[in-house]
């Protein structure tokens, strides 16, 4: 596996960013990438301590969505707060897991990253949409560890 300085290149990040910027543009919901070349302990538990970490249980309606890679382990978790949980259930997840998986496998971690924030975001705008008072709150760049 690429170091994490490699698994994306700045480009790439900065579509990445872009998604999340369309797709939180119909969403008070907000989606966040965390990065880390390694995890030493149960990949699920680490994502949620960097859900925590990065505030994102934070947020006014509870909708936050992090997707979190360990670039070693070949491992990623999509974390949903309990505001965007509680309406779409595990077989959303399951298939947005399914269409990051496909493009992983293929090498294609940008490409995947961004079907999983769209899917993400369509969730999020569907249930919970942008209106006129709605502000970012969280930062939208890629945050690694």
């Amino acid at each position: 596996m690429p170091n994490i300085e490699q698994f994306l290149s700045p480009k790439e990040e900065a579509e990445i960013v872009e998604a999340i910027r369309i797709a939180e543009g119909t969403t008070s919901g907000e989606i966040r990438v965390h990065i880390e070349q390694q995890c030493d302990t149960d990949v699920y538990e680490h994502a949620l301590e960097v859900f925590h970490f990065l505030k994102m249980d934070n947020t006014m309606l509870r909708n936050g969505v992090l997707i979190y890679v360990a670039v070693n382990n070949k491992s990623f978790v999509i974390f949903g707060d309990q505001g965007i949980n509680n309406i779409v259930g595990a077989d959303f997840w399951n298939s947005t897991r399914d269409k990051i998986a496909a493009q992983f496998k293929s090498g294609n971690f940008k490409q995947g990253l961004i079907e999983g924030i769209k899917e993400a975001g369509k969730a999020l705008s569907q249930h919970f949409p942008w209106d006129e008072d709605d502000k970012n709150e969280l930062d939208n760049t890629i945050s690694k560890g």
